[in-house]
């Protein structure tokens, strides 16, 4: 007598309970309602903070890990080349994890995995082996980045108040406490011990913020076979947005990234190299810039309600370019490290603020778009800034941070915080180009038409008359005619020389 086959419960519906990740994400959260300000700050300034925190142990250990594994200059380019690849990769996924699953979940497994991956690198035994082991890293820091930014911007909207800046002091923060718990550990021991204890202790610290962000999330009723057939048209229309308006955002933080990157990567040695700093100046400048950034971004809600996004976007970018000036400029360390302070005042909270205006346009599609493009600028600058430098000097090549901080400047009058207004004038202002373009092409084309043939029109006769000429003079030059002994005289029609 065979016994029945156990069929999964079901709901009453008949769909089964847990026929997805969707399902297991609904029955992971508390049934309780989302928590309050006061008990989700600090888990989400912590999932900030954590993730600064291991990003800068590691930036303290590159010159171990590089010693370990045998690397070059250039094999160790091409190695951490690999964490901004890896990140990139993740970001667009994660956007629609986050849509689909909940931000604080993703978030909390990313954390979980941030506090895994970590320990790689310092296991790695050669330059493959560190490749991969970044590859994945960068991947999963690009799944926080991403899922972290998108929870700072569901609190803004529940809150109606900027608090995206002072969650991203968490990060510079922690990014100062992991560089220089690492730069201790690095005289203490060897990679591998260092990386596994950060490892356990963002496991703990990851499972004491899940509950707090996953119950972040909003319920998501189960739904009936009709609702569930209709979801995917409601998840195509949630997921349209204005991209253009969302690239220009993000163009926004790739400035900031690329200014970011060539001071962290660049600007100790210009301080030591060009203008002969001591190791403790050149190592000033990195923390001073760093130090500016997080303060200034504690105090980032009260300068925009004090001065307005796009006061503070514009204003800051141009603030920072001016700073670069000085930095580059100056012939004294000390005044280019104030410099550098001065840039890190500057891009403070122009990163937090575009990837919020991105978030409240497209959500957590608009964040992973953003953060995407603007993450382009922090892969794309070092190597840029390299070149640059091996061409036209290091300071020539900083100096292309003022640049593009200016043109960030410029790009933020443009974006303001109303997002229709933005979109109309985009729109417009597209519209009105295509017209001008298409304009100029068919003004310009009828021109070019008319003169082609009034060209032709009056060199026909010409050309015909001088190809006669030259075929009469043709056994002569050749010096196969009767007259071939002649001496040559000009040609005045085309300024050859011809017998007379």
């Amino acid at each position: 007598m065979s016994l029945p086959t156990p069929q999964p419960a079901l709901l009453p519906t008949g769909t089964p309970r847990v026929r997805n990740l969707a399902g297991l994400a609904h029955r992971m959260r508390p049934s309780a309602g989302p928590p309050s300000w006061r008990r989700l700050q600090p888990a989400i300034t912590a999932l900030f903070a954590f993730d600064g925190f291991v990003f800068g142990s590691w930036a303290a250990r590159i010159p171990d890990v590089t010693t370990q594994v045998g690397a070059t200059e250039s094999t160790l380019g091409v190695a951490l080349l690999c964490v901004s690849l890896g990140a990139l990769a993740s970001m667009q996924l994660t956007g629609a994890l986050c849509a689909r699953l909940g931000s604080g979940l993703v978030g909390a497994v990313g954390a979980l995995l941030l506090g895994v991956v970590v320990a790689l690198p310092g296991f790695a035994s050669s330059v493959p082996e560190l490749c991969a082991a970044l590859l994945v890293f960068g991947a999963v820091t690009g799944v926080v980045n991403v899922a972290a930014n998108s929870l700072g911007v569901q609190a803004e909207q529940r809150r109606s108040k900027s608090v995206l800046p002072s969650l991203h002091a968490g990060f510079s923060f922690g990014g100062l406490g992991g560089a220089a718990v690492g730069g201790l550990a690095s005289t203490i021991g060897p990679v591998a011990p260092h990386l596994l204890v950060v490892a356990g202790a963002g496991l703990l610290l990851s499972a004491a913020i899940a509950p707090t962000l996953t119950a972040a999330d909003p319920a998501r009723p189960r739904l009936h076979r009709a609702a569930a057939a209709a979801a995917p048209a409601d998840r195509r229309r949630s997921t349209a947005f204005p991209r253009a308006l969302v690239v220009v955002l993000g163009l926004i933080a790739g400035c900031t990234a690329y200014g970011e990157g060539a001071l962290t990567d660049w600007g100790a040695l210009h301080l030591r190299d060009t203008l002969h700093a001591s190791p403790l100046v050149a190592a000033a400048g990195y923390a001073g810039f760093s130090l500016a950034m997080a303060c200034c971004r504690l105090g980032g809600s009260a300068l925009i309600r004090a001065l307005g996004e796009t006061r503070l976007l514009a204003g800051g970018a141009l603030l920072a370019a001016a700073g670069m000036l000085v930095a580059v400029l100056s012939p004294a360390a000390w005044v280019a490290v104030g410099g550098f302070v001065v840039v890190g005042l500057g891009l403070a909270n122009i990163f937090p603020i575009a990837i919020a205006r991105a978030g409240a346009a497209g959500g957590a599609g608009g964040v992973a778009l953003a953060s995407t493009v603007g993450y382009s600028g922090l892969l794309g600058g070092p190597p840029v800034i390299g070149f640059l430098a091996a061409t036209a000097g290091l300071p020539f090549a900083l100096a292309t941070v003022s640049v593009l901080a200016t043109v960030a400047a410029g790009l933020a009058v443009v974006v303001t915080a109303e997002r229709p207004a933005v979109r109309s004038r985009l729109t417009t202002a597209g519209s009105r180009l295509a017209d001008a373009s298409a304009r100029a092409v068919a003004t310009q084309g009828a021109l070019l038409v008319g003169a082609s043939a009034r060209v032709a029109t009056g060199l026909g006769p010409a050309l015909r008359a001088a190809a006669a000429d030259f075929a009469r003079e043709l056994p002569i030059l050749t010096g196969e005619g009767p007259d071939a002994d002649r001496p040559l005289q000009p040609y005045p029609g085309l300024g050859l020389t011809t017998t007379g």
